[in-house]
């Protein structure tokens, strides 16, 4: 019995150490950058440096979904947002963070800062 007991506890310790280190991705974020048909270096770097965040923190459990507004006119995320221009959102549920403001101030001159803040929004959702 004290057998069992013992490899029980450690089958439940391996399965929080688990969700522990495997916690850094909330599960149901999306982030998507919208941009326009002609890009500037800083629209690309803008996505360059998201893509690099997210592999970076969540490997392959988090992309980026990058959409033309121009050619996705009747995207149903354009008209729910209100997209008008270069955009970077993420979002989980209900909720939306939009970081392009942080996007454009940094992708090029400082861009482990505006990786710092996407790592930082997606784990405060």
């Amino acid at each position: 019995m004290k057998k069992f007991l013992f490899i029980l506890v450690l089958f439940i310790s391996g399965i929080f150490a688990a969700n522990a280190q495997s916690g850094t991705k909330p599960s149901g974020v999306e982030v998507y950058y919208f941009h326009s048909t002609n890009r500037c270096a800083t629209c690309m770097a803008v996505e360059a440096v998201t893509k690099e965040a997210l592999k970076q923190y969540y490997g392959d459990q988090i992309t980026l979904k990058s959409i033309n507004r121009e050619e996705d006119t009747n995207n149903p995320l354009i008209k729910k947002h209100q997209i008008s221009r270069q955009t970077l959102l993420v979002l989980k549920g209900v909720k939306t963070v939009n970081l392009t403001n942080d996007a454009f101030m940094y992708a090029r001159t400082n861009p482990d800062k505006l990786k710092a803040k996407i790592k930082e929004t997606i784990e405060k959702m």
